[in-house]
């Protein structure tokens, strides 16, 4: 059995063990949080390098991405050094296929009606194929990086200004300690009480990205909006319920009672290629995808709308919940 280990900054209270089946073979994926401590998770990447098949880097990115060009994080560096003989990922490469595929099959689907929808994206930079995707289909897309990662009042309408703004600003962000652009550890269990970001919420028809961003400001009351993320837990899914979204999407296979992050996602199809990171193509990923026969999980969360069915990937290792409006 292969051994996949995401390790991550995130909260140790969002650990997860599970074995699935993936490609004909099985593995033991396992999540395990380091609770913010950048020097903690060093230690467990060096301690398990060699040890096991391949790791994901969770909670961090490895860069930002704004069109065509790269802005390395500092304090991902730190992660990524600590293995020595272990590949170790950290989603970008399933970002720009896994994300852009699942757009692409969701705007196939008439009943969701993603063309001309209102779409808030809350963070571009480390989703910039999902982006691209969604302009591609044709939704009106804020992209919220300046709002969620800054908590700047800079809504940006137009993949130009993103790039342009990140060009100049992203180079001097990046030398940031990460913690201060996004949750970590036991942040990411907090859900802010004020009601600054309620408005690009609730104005939108779909929220779309990373689940800690749209988790931390989510209102006390949705109205029906579709949630298209990743690495929502059953209670996450609740949480969601009542609030009041109508449906949820998540863009990586759900394996027991949870979605992993594209972390995870790209560790497993790197370990069961049998190659390193850096001989894989953004075709082998589409390929490896393929052959998984893989479609994004549908949830109906509220009457308001239906049960929509788009596909599951055989490789989730277990049924949905029997409440699961699902492909």
């Amino acid at each position: 059995m292969k051994h996949v280990v995401s390790v991550s900054l995130g909260s140790s209270t969002r650990d997860h063990r599970v074995e699935v089946e993936l490609l004909g073979e099985r593995f033991l994926v396992e999540r395990r949080g380091t609770d913010g401590d950048m020097a903690r998770a060093v230690a467990l990447i060096r301690e398990l390098d060699g040890r096991v098949d391949c790791f994901g880097m969770g909670g961090i990115d490895l860069y930002l991405a704004a069109g065509r060009r790269r802005y390395i994080l500092r304090d991902a560096v730190k992660l990524a050094r600590a293995a020595r003989r272990t590949p170790i990922v950290d989603g970008s490469g399933l970002k720009e296929t896994l994300e852009r595929m699942v757009v692409q099959q969701l705007a196939g689907d008439p009943r969701l009606g993603l063309r001309g929808s209102r779409v808030l994206l809350v963070s571009a930079m480390d989703r910039f194929g999902m982006a691209e995707a969604l302009v591609e289909a044709g939704a009106k897309v804020t992209f919220g990086d300046f709002l969620f990662a800054l908590g700047l009042p800079i809504p940006l309408r137009s993949l130009r200004t993103l790039s342009f703004l990140a060009a100049v600003l992203v180079p001097v962000i990046a030398q940031l300690p990460f913690s201060l652009l996004y949750p970590v550890g036991r942040e990411q269990e907090r859900i802010s009480t004020s009601r600054r970001y309620s408005r690009w919420y609730l104005e939108n028809d779909w929220i779309a990205g990373d689940w800690l961003y749209i988790r931390r400001h989510l209102p006390e009351r949705l109205t029906g909006q579709v949630i298209l993320t990743n690495t929502v837990t059953a209670a996450d899914v609740e949480l969601l319920r009542e609030r009041g979204a109508g449906l949820l999407v998540t863009t990586t296979p759900r394996f027991g009672s949870r979605s992993f992050g594209t972390n995870v996602m790209e560790a497993l199809l790197v370990a069961a290629s049998g190659r390193r990171p850096e001989e894989l193509t953004a075709a082998d990923y589409r390929r490896m995808l393929e052959q998984l026969g893989f479609r994004p999980h549908v949830e109906a969360l509220a009457g308001s709308r239906p049960p929509v069915s788009t596909g599951r990937s055989p490789a989730a290792g277990a049924a949905p919940p029997a409440d699961a409006g699902k492909a």
